[in-house]
């Protein structure tokens, strides 16, 4: 069915990949412990948009141009780098927001604050998964192992792939959310502790960043 081999073996695999922690789980844990549930629930709609990103981008054949062009390749993984690391600074200096009395005006003002704050963190979280090279050749190694080579319509065939990836993966990073979200529902609850839990994200972002430049491709 559309050129797709072994489909059950396939979603096997996308599981088992999606259960190893990596950068968008990280995002994903650090955004729900430190900023609570719907924060978490936005980086997660954030993360499996930039799924959705790479998948188009390897059904249309411009995930090649990663894989052949080293230089390509080091744009994107220092763009990458260099974003999560400007994450992590933002964190660690920002300041905790007075509390706002409750008063119709303010309600109003803090209704605005989050819808914002909510947008921030879906984007952050499309640009942290696109802005991963990785993430693009591992489509390019792995999607290409279940299509049938003599499929006429090989793009239907990553398309349909991407798709039951990301539905995989939104899955199980929706369990990382609502889990670190109520794990540190208490600790939230104190604004010290809260404030730490940021400062805390803040190191990790960077030292994904370094990571991922540090990493060979």
């Amino acid at each position: 069915m559309f050129g797709i081999e072994n489909y059950i073996g396939f979603i096997i695999a996308a599981i088992l990949l999606n259960l190893t922690p990596g950068t968008d789980s990280i995002y994903i844990i650090t955004r729900s412990i430190s900023q609570g549930q719907q924060a978490g629930l936005y980086s997660v709609f954030g993360i499996t948009s930039g799924i959705l990103v790479h998948t188009l981008l390897a059904a249309l054949g411009l995930s090649v141009l990663l894989a052949n062009s080293p230089t390509a390749f080091m744009i994107v993984k220092y763009l990458g780098a260099s974003y999560l690391c400007y994450l992590g600074f933002k964190m660690l200096t920002s300041k905790q927001q007075p509390l706002l009395a409750n008063n119709l005006a303010e309600n109003e003002t803090l209704a605005t604050a989050k819808l914002t704050n909510h947008w921030q963190i879906y984007k952050q979280g499309v640009l942290t998964n696109v802005f991963n090279p990785k993430v693009a050749l591992f489509f390019l190694a792995f999607f290409p192992q279940f299509i049938d080579t003599h499929y006429a319509y090989s793009m239907l065939s990553f398309l349909v792939l991407g798709l039951s990836f990301a539905t995989t993966g939104f899955i199980w990073c929706l369990c990382l959310a609502l889990l670190a979200a109520r794990f540190s529902e208490k600790l939230r609850a104190h604004p010290t502790f809260e404030s730490v839990l940021n400062k805390i994200s803040g190191v990790v972002f960077i030292g994904l960043g370094i990571k991922l430049l540090t990493e060979k491709g």
